[in-house]
């Protein structure tokens, strides 16, 4: 299985790094990760909701061309569909089964993603109703990841 993750902005934050670094090697025997960063658009100031349609855009344009033409492709949302880790498992599980083995997982910036790139999406996926970071976020989808392949091994962890 390869798992391209498509994040905007860079870490900034070292225990973030080091955390990502940690299930970076951990997923390494499950899956074949990729971590893309995409430039965040450059922003000054308050925007008006239309100057922030268009750092959206802009990044959403980025993103798009990004996405590998075969990958099933995951976004990021938070009002998208509500998994637990035995769900994402499960679907990770089918998609080997089937023989999808690329699935792209986009990780917006801090405003969100534009319209065309939730559009393209074949899933909307929320990982809580809470608010983290868009940084914080890399981080727990990854933990995600390993939890789902050592589920799907059959491996103790997830409890």
């Amino acid at each position: 299985m390869q798992i391209l993750i498509i994040a905007v902005g860079k870490i900034k934050d070292k225990y973030l790094e080091d955390g990502i670094a940690e299930y970076t090697k951990r997923l390494r025997p499950y899956v074949k990760l990729n971590i893309l960063e995409i430039p965040e658009e450059k922003k000054t100031g308050n925007l008006s909701p239309s100057q922030q349609e268009l750092v959206k855009d802009g990044e959403g344009t980025r993103i798009l061309a990004a996405i590998p033409h075969d990958a099933e492709s995951i976004v990021l949302d938070p009002g998208g569909e509500r998994w637990s880790s035995e769900n994402l498992a499960e679907h990770i599980r089918r998609g080997e089964i089937s023989g999808r083995n690329n699935i792209c997982i986009i990780i917006g910036g801090d405003l969100g993603l534009s319209a065309r790139v939730l559009t393209k999406s074949t899933i909307r996926l929320s990982l809580s109703s809470m608010t983290f970071t868009h940084q914080m976020v890399r981080l727990l989808l990854l933990e995600q990841l390993y939890r789902a392949c050592k589920i799907k091994h059959g491996e103790p962890y997830h409890k």
